[in-house]
């Protein structure tokens, strides 16, 4: 069993395992930090943006990770966890020889069309100038400015996928609900279970008959929106992949959250508007919903909040509609019936808008203050980069970050100097470093793996050993390029017996509550199914022929010679010996078991735990003699 890391982002796993004859990969994140090395794009043109000294986006926009580490064509399955998992797929399916099957529940496929759709958009729709490829050549790159100069294997970097390409992945994916059980080829067995971080978010369990491989990748035990995590299914499992913890294990979703909230309040109060870096799906909905029960109490009932996407319809109506993958409680209000999420009265009562971008309709119903919910979260393409030039001059407005993806920091340098706030409130509800010790307290996995980055403090906080996985036996860790060959052996295969051959056993109890037969039968194996069938009868002898015997019939046909079973008392045995007439017996102890000397007849008699050997000089009725003295103290069967 191996795993072979493709994925140098914990948060964006891109795993691939061997196990009984079948590679699964486990996820194909994106990791889109590399847009950090370009300048905005804006959706008008910007003489600021255009007279600073850099790169502009328009070569490339995202980064794929290793593959040449194993042949992707070779895959079998893909398993998606999450919406976020999924954003390389169409690099995969399209350009890499893949052609197996992609498994992920509905809400993971639908709002990964969502994303995927947003992230086409917002960089199709941008006038494309010359594009610029010779600076990834290593003697050029190492003459550039930091960080791109120190850039990882910019050759990999690659274009933005178009919405052919995506429909086209998508296609390949079928789709499967929590507990639903799925063979592979008859070898193994996958099942999605919740992972209560997002809409379909799903952990996988991989089995066979005797083995058990769980891969936990972004789950979550707060209760927000999604079912709650299936912890249970997780418990007897041999190797417990771990991936996709908190980016931000310091910060408490909750408290984010309400610093959320009154920093907003705080400056639509004094006339500024704010800003929200997001995606169109996810932490909106709960920020929505935390801003409807907090709006009225701080006096915002007035304000208007406006989420501007190309899919912002379509991510608030999917919302409402995926009621079997929401938590009991937004369950219920379906049934009722209510919209489970609140943002459906908010748009009814005008005090949520929502647009497909700045076009249109938005410019005619704008006004301020007001909030504005938009992406893209890097602040490098989308409608984000407009409002970050209308209104990063003034000390009044504020620029909200709820995102942990991309460093807030690295975000805002094409935009400084900045006149508006600046506040970082990241929200990341998935699983921290004190839940997933309790975790695994609770299921207690035979081995844990993980990526290196969880076996050790953060840089920053070498002296927090509170911020890593402590677990026993200590967690096995993987880096980015390499393969790791699992502690985990297979020890059993399930076989089928067919019913006459079953029928013809007897058994023989050897001890007491053991019994053995014998069996004479072939295996036949088809889609990593094992039968032991009846072998081959012998032809019936046509009229007037000699009859044949049956290995006549089967060339490789053997007489079967008894199997023996029991042990060989040494003191009744030299005993025997001495009664048929042997003399000058010595006996000796080895690590094994015993030797037997005849020293008169010049043989020895060597017996161990499971063989036993009788070696004489030339004289086979010596050893024939001795052979039936042993067989004695042995049963056949």
């Amino acid at each position: 069993m191996k795993l072979y890391c493709l994925s140098g982002h914990p948060t964006l796993p891109c795993n691939v395992l061997k196990f009984k004859s079948t590679t699964i990969m486990l996820d194909c994140g994106l990791d889109m930090t590399s847009t950090l090395n370009f300048l905005p794009l804006p959706l008008v043109q910007s003489p600021r943006l255009s007279n600073l000294p850099g790169w502009s986006l328009k070569d490339g926009n995202a980064f794929l990770d290793k593959t040449e580490l194993i042949d992707l064509s070779t895959v079998d399955v893909i398993l998606i966890s999450n919406y976020h998992c999924m954003m390389a797929l169409p690099y995969i399916t399209e350009h890499t020889g893949f052609t197996g099957t992609v498994y992920a529940t509905e809400p993971t496929v639908q709002i990964g069309r969502l994303l995927m759709e947003e992230l086409v958009n917002f960089i199709e729709r941008v006038p494309k100038a010359q594009s610029a490829s010779l600076w990834k050549n290593k003697d050029i790159q190492r003459l550039l400015p930091s960080p791109l100069k120190d850039a990882v294997e910019v050759s990999t970097w690659r274009r933005c996928y178009t919405m052919q390409e995506v429909n086209s992945a998508l296609s390949k994916i079928q789709l499967v609900g929590y507990s639903q059980k799925i063979e592979l080829f008859g070898a193994v067995q996958v099942t999605p279970l919740s992972s209560g971080y997002a809409l379909g978010s799903s952990n996988w369990i991989i089995q066979s008959h005797y083995e058990k491989v769980s891969y936990v990748s972004g789950s979550s035990l707060l209760t927000t929106h999604p079912q709650p995590m299936d912890q249970a299914s997780l418990k007897n499992s041999d190797v417990l992949v771990l991936t996709g913890l908190t980016q931000i294990p310091t910060a408490n979703p909750d408290g984010m959250v309400g610093e959320f909230c009154s920093n907003l309040a705080l400056t639509v109060r004094n006339g500024g508007n704010v800003l929200v870096p997001c995606y169109p799906s996810g932490v909106i909905y709960d920020l929505l919903e935390c801003l409807y029960q907090y709006i009225d109490s701080a006096g915002l009932s007035n304000i208007p909040f406006y989420f501007i996407s190309p899919v912002a319809n379509s991510s608030l109506e999917f919302s409402q509609i995926f009621a079997e993958w929401l938590c009991h409680n937004k369950q219920t209000k379906v049934y009722l019936p209510e919209p489970p999420f609140p943002h459906a009265e908010l748009i009814q009562t005008n005090k949520l808008k929502h647009y497909p971008s700045l076009h249109g309709d938005f410019s005619s119903d704008f006004r301020q203050p007001c909030v504005v919910f938009t992406g893209h979260p890097s602040l490098r393409f989308g409608d984000v980069v407009h409002f970050m030039e209308l209104w990063g001059k003034s000390s009044l407005n504020t620029v909200i970050f709820t995102e942990p993806d991309f460093s807030y920091l690295e975000a805002l340098a094409p935009y400084q100097p900045l006149a508006m706030k600046c506040i970082y409130c990241p929200i990341d509800t998935r699983l921290n470093f004190i839940q997933v010790s309790k975790l695994l307290k609770e299921v207690q996995p035979l081995h844990v793996v993980c990526p290196e980055q969880y076996t050790q403090p953060p840089p920053a906080q070498s002296h927090r050993m509170d911020l890593m996985i402590d677990c026993q036996p200590p967690a096995m860790s993987y880096r980015r390029a390499e393969v790791l060959a699992l502690p985990f052996k297979r020890r059993y295969e399930k076989i089928e017996i067919m019913p006459e051959l079953a029928d013809s056993l007897v058994p023989m109890e050897i001890k007491p509550g053991i019994s053995l037969a014998t069996v004479s039968a072939v295996l036949h194996t088809k889609d990593n199914k094992h039968v032991l069938q009846p072998p081959p009868r012998p032809t019936q002898p046509t009229g007037g022929k000699k009859r044949k015997r049956a290995s006549d019939d089967i060339p490789d046909c053997k007489v079967l010679k008894p199997l023996l079973s029991g042990s060989i008392p040494v003191e009744q045995f030299v005993q025997a010996l001495e009664k048929h007439g042997f003399s000058d017996i010595k006996v000796e102890d080895t690590a094994k078991g015993h030797i037997v000397l005849l020293q008169e007849a010049e043989t020895l008699i060597q017996i161990e735990e499971d063989s036993t050997h009788i070696i004489c000089d030339n004289d086979e009725m010596l050893r024939v003699r001795l052979r039936d003295l042993v067989l004695k103290f042995l049963q056949k069967f």
